[in-house]
């Protein structure tokens, strides 16, 4: 049985999405903190002859976000000059990358996601989809404070000339940050939402999606937790399936993604992982966002969920699947089991 089939445990088990505690990152607070000290010394790497990359990497990836805020506000303080540009100047490709995401605020750096996917010809919808389906109504706020800051536009209002469709009313819904966050749950009503989805979908000729949008991206984790039970006791199948079976394309996706989070982000988020280093090439900008973002919030669980998925670690695909500087500063991040 697939760990998405699996809804026996579900109500019991606790929500990345729902619980506020960090003590599931893999970065915690440096201990001996000396911000002075490592302001010095990622000068002396950055202003030297040639980068010190080892020190760029052992500093950044041992301090928290917090931590490195104040790294780069007392970096600015005394040079004159942005941490993060001075990293971008004097490092490149995917390292640069990742040092730049770890110098950048967490809702600042996914509100930059969220730009980066919907600039430009095309909209990367695997990112929207990823970034709204995972992130708690307190993350989704803060991007969207920070969205305003960014580009003093409101970020609703630029998702919504970019997104059509069924799956831009669900992506809509979603990014306003307004799900149902009552811990309470109603069993009457999870049994009257599983009978409309399942009368919506599998039950009729052609799909009433507008159903499955207006339940799923509103109601609470638990409340939902307690709906997929239901679902499966009158359909026979999980919701999943059925909206894999009745929807395609990017609604499909969103839908599935929104369950899969329901159900567990840390192994949604660890699918993703393994998707964006398997085959030919590797989709650095998934890896490098996935492992960032989660350092502090559920890594260790991502970890955990990714061993039981695939039969070996997160560090050890890492080990064979990136190199470099690039590729250790994901090891640092992401540790040893």
């Amino acid at each position: 049985m697939s760990v998405w089939d699996d809804l026996d445990l579900l109500l019991d088990s606790p929500s990345s999405l729902t619980i506020t505690s960090n003590t599931r990152g893999t970065v915690k607070d440096f201990p001996s903190f000396k911000v002075d000290e490592d302001v010095s010394a990622l000068k002396k790497a950055i202003e030297g002859l040639g980068t010190t990359e080892k020190t760029l990497i052992k500093v950044l990836t041992h301090r928290s976000d917090a931590q490195r805020q104040v790294i780069a506000q007392a970096y600015e303080k005394d040079t004159g000059r942005k941490l993060a540009d001075d990293l971008e100047g004097d490092t490149h490709g995917d390292f640069e990358d990742v040092l730049v995401a770890l110098v950048t605020p967490a809702a600042v750096y996914d509100c930059r996601e969220v730009i980066k996917a919907i600039k430009g010809a095309g909209t990367t919808e695997s990112t929207l989809t990823e970034i709204f389906a995972s992130r708690s109504n307190k993350q989704i706020k803060a991007l969207s404070e920070a969205y305003l800051a960014e580009t003093g536009k409101a970020m609703l209002h630029d998702l919504k000339g970019e997104v059509s469709g069924e799956y831009g009313k669900a992506l809509l819904i979603l990014a306003e940050g307004k799900r149902d966050e009552s811990p309470h749950v109603d069993n009457a009503q999870a049994k009257a939402d599983a009978k409309a989805m399942y009368e919506a979908g599998e039950k009729k000729w052609g799909t009433d999606e507008d159903k499955f949008i207006d339940i799923l991206c509103h109601r609470g984790i638990p409340q939902l937790r307690q709906t997929l039970v239901e679902y499966k006791q009158i359909s026979k199948k999980t919701l999943q399936e059925s909206i894999e079976s009745e929807m395609s394309g990017n609604l499909e996706d969103l839908l599935v993604a929104v369950v899969k989070c329901v159900k567990n982000v840390p192994a949604y988020l660890a699918e993703k992982l393994y998707k964006s280093m398997k085959g030919a090439g590797t989709t650095e900008s998934t890896l490098t966002r996935i492992i960032v973002s989660r350092s502090e919030v559920d890594l260790l669980d991502i970890r955990a969920e990714y061993k039981k998925l695939f039969g070996h670690t997160l560090y050890s695909h890492l080990e064979s699947d990136v190199s470099g500087c690039y590729g250790d500063v994901l090891k640092h991040l992401c540790g040893q089991d």
